[in-house]
């Protein structure tokens, strides 16, 4: 095994001081991802792309600080990043049937990933990194693989995704996409927050201690298990048609058929687990610059809850109620005291060592990546044979990705560049009769949904 520490090629940080919002304080978590290559990646040319990377990202070599009396801070302190290289020679090749998001129990993505220890900037250490990446070399298969692990103090999936597609345009030489990133952000007033909003913010107003919200976590997997669902683009553009056409997005009509499934051939007449209301991440980054500009490196994620549907057993109707939703977190004067509420509970979570609540009864939270293709999003030069991986689900938390590149023996087949794979946690005795309802669907084209 072999450390290389990278530095930015030019220092930019200068040591600036860059004040987070409550908003961005998911302190104690990292976001993983894999991506694995059919060949080698130069490693000169990462290394050199990465310091290139990292000046015009200063944020991402810098350094979490402890709070000064409730304000918490990235210094762009210009450090090297971490980078591990090591070579397997016990893996044949990597395994072409792993789902896009791996099962969680399983583990399987764990070796190829030098994981943040996110304790440690809590604890006012100044030398762990906000970002650390592993490189891979399967000796037999001659593949390899990129292991990314992610401070979510840095920002979201539009952050990291913004900085890792920049990684890949250096490596091939190419210029970064516009717009360029920038770092300062909005930082929300105690007074703009609206207590009448607490009750749609239940999952930071119920937060707890972040020992009992593991322990309770830890006894998921002795009720639920992972369930994976591919679909085609024909078949979402099908289920779109069927719930309003041009009315709906793709993710609403497929947020809208889980739901839908679930409550027809899995909580029928069952009150008290029947899916009532969904719940969605949404990005706001670039619906107001007054909010969040497109190009700021940030946490621009709020979790936006649907009115109750007056039906829960029609697609069409489930559909346009998150749409609704969606469309009302796109208004800045909704979404600024909403923000500003959030944010307060967010320091108070931080403050307390509190998790927010993972899981209310009737509910279900999509936190869908369709608007990333990570496979061509970092896939330094290698077009439709790079492919992407992601750990972790749970209990009726949707989550959903592009799907990767498929190889056949030797061969790389057309990809579906609409497709998706969907992953959430169910009970276990309920499994079966899903996947059975779903693929009785998909048989007939989906002909007998109740729209």
């Amino acid at each position: 095994m072999t450390l290389w520490l990278v530095s930015p090629s030019s220092p930019t940080g200068n040591d600036r001081l860059i004040e987070l919002a409550g908003i961005d304080l998911w302190i104690g978590l990292c976001t993983n991802r894999v991506f694995v290559y059919p060949s080698d990646l130069n490693t000169d040319q990462f290394k050199y792309a990465l310091s290139r990377t990292l000046s015009l990202c200063p944020l991402v070599a810098g350094r979490f600080l402890l709070p000064e009396k409730d304000h918490y801070f990235i210094k762009m302190s210009d450090n090297p990043i971490p980078v591990t290289y090591t070579e397997n020679t016990e893996l044949a090749a990597w395994p072409t049937e792993l789902n896009v998001i791996s099962d969680q129990h399983k583990n399987y993505l764990a070796p190829f990933i030098d994981e943040i220890q996110t304790l440690k900037p809590i604890y006012g250490s100044q030398e762990e990194p906000l970002l650390r990446l592993k490189l891979t070399c399967l000796k037999q298969s001659g593949e390899w693989i990129l292991g990314v692990s992610w401070a979510h103090v840095l920002g979201d999936g539009g952050a990291s995704s913004k900085f890792l597609n920049t990684l890949s345009h250096f490596y091939q030489n190419l210029d970064p996409v516009k717009p360029l990133p920038v770092f300062e952000r909005r930082l929300w007033q105690e007074d703009d927050a609206d207590q009448s909003l607490l009750p749609m913010m239940k999952y930071l107003a119920h937060a707890g201690l972040s020992k009992d919200k593991y322990k309770l976590c830890s006894h998921w997997e002795d009720i639920y298990e992972q369930l994976n669902l591919n679909f085609s683009g024909k078949q979402l553009a099908k289920l779109r048609e069927l719930a309003g056409g041009n009315n709906v997005t793709i993710q609403d009509s497929l947020s809208a058929y889980i739901c839908l499934t679930l409550n027809t051939h899995c909580y029928l007449n069952d009150a008290q687990r029947s899916i009532r209301r969904i719940n969605t991440y949404v990005n706001f980054r670039g619906i107001s610059d007054a909010i969040a500009p497109a190009g700021v490196i940030a946490n621009t994620i709020f979790l936006m809850p649907s009115d109750d549907f007056d039906d829960g057993m029609s697609l069409s109707h489930i559909s346009k109620t998150i749409r609704q939703s969606i469309l009302r977190s796109r208004n800045p004067k909704f979404m600024e005291p909403c923000l500003a509420t959030a944010d307060v509970l967010m320091r108070r979570n931080a403050r307390e060592n509190f998790r927010a609540c993972g899981q209310f009864s009737n509910e279900m939270i999509v936190n869908s990546n369709l608007r990333f293709d990570w496979a061509s999003l970092v896939d330094f030069g290698y077009t439709d044979k790079c492919r992407c991986y992601a750990p972790r689900t749970s209990p009726l938390f949707l989550r959903v990705y592009r799907l990767n590149p498929i190889k056949n023996g030797t061969a790389w087949l057309p990809r579906d560049r609409d497709g998706v794979e969907v992953a959430f946690g169910i009970e276990k005795e309920l499994k079966e009769r899903f996947l059975s309802a779903w693929q009785k669907d998909v048989a007939e084209n989906f002909s007998n949904v109740r729209q």
